[in-house]
């Protein structure tokens, strides 16, 4: 067992009696920014469901050397603000078949409507989304507060985390509504067109995946390549990132958080290969290809830097035996 598993073990399986009897509010909430300092999305809004507006956009500005540690961090704590999801996926190449249905399962209305203003707060680090405020309150008016969300909020989420984490200007990150918008500017900084730009689109195997990249897929198209992405460059298309938040060579696994993956912000445990002179490469998200690897240029953090997050350290008696089983391959308790 490598020195890092010991140590993790150690200070996270306390287990077993203590999470049941732990209540769901204890280890949902987020730090203090005396421990951890990012501003809680809520903070971003105003009112309640029906007549919510956006009231701050602002961004941080950060050294790109502390930027990838902030990335994890970041996503880290909202991942255990929606409750320590984890989906630990199939071992398969990607398939040319639809996702199973019970892949859209949706929250409760009630969960739904606790999450109204954080997902709101995403919302406003997105240029240009005030209508999308402006159509939810009208789904709320209609359905309730515990409504689900009319628009996919996957890459509102990732630019929130951006913005918050440091990567204030479009210059070098372009935060939208829209997957592929950063992703295109990914690809341009790949081919030289982007010198500003702090990531940089690869081939999944061909550049080492570290914690505070991404990986993304598409589904319409269903892009299997960079190139096949480059070929429409600026066109619209429905993808989806992910943040790698672990990087577990020796399991072959790669750990990622996204937003609106069930309709919360969940963990992805991704079983991955490494081909014969190539970097690791995961094999699928839910059955569909990796087609694109962003690359964050910036210094590198240790490939286990999950497990040293403020928020796992802080909450280490709170986490899930299921989650640390999905992350550890271990969840025999220890004491608290």
């Amino acid at each position: 067992m490598p020195a890092s598993k010991p140590y993790l073990l150690a200070s996270l399986l306390c287990l077993a009696s203590a999470v049941l009897h732990a209540q769901p509010s204890e280890s949902l909430q987020r730090l203090p920014p005396e421990v951890l300092d990012v501003r809680s999305p809520v903070d971003r809004v105003t009112g309640t469901p029906g007549s919510m507006r956006i009231t701050d956009r602002s961004c941080r500005s950060a050294p790109v050397s502390d930027v990838r540690r902030r990335i994890v961090d970041t996503a880290v704590q909202e991942w255990a603000y929606f409750g320590f999801g984890v989906d630990d996926q199939a071992r398969v190449e990607p398939s040319t078949q639809p996702m199973p249905r019970g892949a859209f399962a949706r929250l409760s209305a009630s969960e739904s409507a606790r999450l109204a203003s954080t997902i709101a707060g995403y919302w406003a680090a997105t240029p240009d989304s005030d209508w999308i405020l402006q159509r939810q309150n009208a789904n709320w008016n209609t359905e309730g507060s515990g409504a689900r969300w009319r628009d996919a909020w996957s890459a509102a989420f990732i630019s929130w985390v951006m913005c918050e984490s440091g990567l204030g200007s479009n210059d070098q990150f372009r935060r939208a509504i829209a997957h592929h918008t950063y992703i295109d500017q990914a690809i341009r900084a790949a081919d030289g067109r982007d010198a500003e730009a702090v990531y940089t689109a690869h081939d999944p195997g061909e550049a080492a995946i570290e914690p505070g990249d991404m990986l993304c897929r598409g589904s319409r198209p269903n892009y299997r390549s960079l190139a096949e992405r480059r070929a429409q460059l600026g066109a619209g298309a429905r993808t989806h990132c992910d943040i790698v938040v672990k990087v577990d060579a020796e399991a072959q696994k790669i750990m990622v958080i996204g937003g609106n993956v069930r309709s919360s912000v969940r963990m992805k445990v991704m079983h991955a290969v490494q081909d014969d002179g190539q970097a690791l490469r995961p094999l699928s998200d839910n059955g569909r290809a990796l087609f694109a690897h962003l690359k964050l240029e910036a210094p590198s953090i240790a490939l286990n830097a999950l497990d040293s997050t403020p928020t796992l350290q802080s909450r280490q008696c709170q986490t899930p035996a299921t989650t640390l089983l999905a992350i550890t391959g271990n969840s025999a308790p220890g004491a608290c």
